[in-house]
């Protein structure tokens, strides 16, 4: 085989992820900012106000793509223009108070503070999360062998068995920010002995796993067995 270090004998695991993990940028933000605010001791420091408003945005983009799906690079295109025209009024109506009175003075009288407290219990309670999403998905993840689909799931290990052989998969990517974000994406598997698919959305390096699953079922493995030679035939006793 010319496939270089793939090994069609080592199984594959694909495990099935919840959106909510797609919240990492927040989570990596919210550490970031605790460590800041905790150097900015004083709290009528305007730079407290700046990072809080930094944060809140970082939040508010991030709950946008966790909540709406972009399947298209149109799509993705116009998210992009909408949040750089909303920064951008925003940054006119400070730089321009008299334009709009009533607005400058109400983006003026944004002044949001939250310390240090706050952002690292932010970042404890992702981190909760993420640890129980991350023993969970283990207690229901699929494994591709070359000759067979095994489904394990429950707390005790249930397992289900199909085969592999004639296993037809499908890859889809719905939206943009999940294949950004995480590599992510929709996998469709298509046993050959059930009428109905499963379907795994969020699956991380999607493009890696369905290479390989493809590679593993289009390698075809022959075992050869060498038969020993026959033995010479022994003369009769006269």
């Amino acid at each position: 085989m010319s496939n270089g270090d793939f090994d069609p004998t080592k199984p594959i695991y694909l495990m099935s992820y919840p959106k909510i993990v797609l919240l990492y940028p927040t989570f990596i933000a919210s550490i970031i900012c605790g460590f800041i605010a905790l150097f900015l001791e004083d709290a009528a420091n305007p730079t407290q106000s700046t990072l809080a408003l930094s944060f809140m945005a970082i939040l508010g983009v991030n709950l946008v793509v966790l909540a709406f799906d972009f399947p298209r690079t149109t799509s993705l295109t116009l998210f992009f223009c909408i949040v750089a025209f909303v920064f951008g009024f925003i940054l006119l109506m400070r730089q321009f108070p008299d334009l709009l009175p009533a607005v400058s003075s109400f983006f003026n009288s944004l002044k949001p503070h939250a310390n240090s407290t706050f952002y690292f219990l932010f970042a404890g309670v992702l981190g909760i999360i993420y640890l129980c999403v991350f023993f969970t998905v283990r207690m229901d993840y699929w494994e591709i062998r070359s000759n067979e689909l095994l489904h394990h799931h429950g707390f005790l290990s249930n397992l289900e068995r199909y085969s592999a052989p004639s296993l037809r998969i499908s890859k889809e990517i719905d939206d943009i920010f999940e294949y950004l974000l995480m590599r992510s994406g929709r996998l469709i598997i298509h046993p050959s002995s059930e009428p109905r698919a499963f379907v795994l959305d969020n699956v991380p390096f999607i493009d890696g796993k369905e290479a390989r699953i493809t590679k593993m079922l289009s390698a075809l493995q022959v075992t050869v067995r060498q038969e020993s030679p026959p033995l010479p035939p022994t003369n009769p006793k006269s």
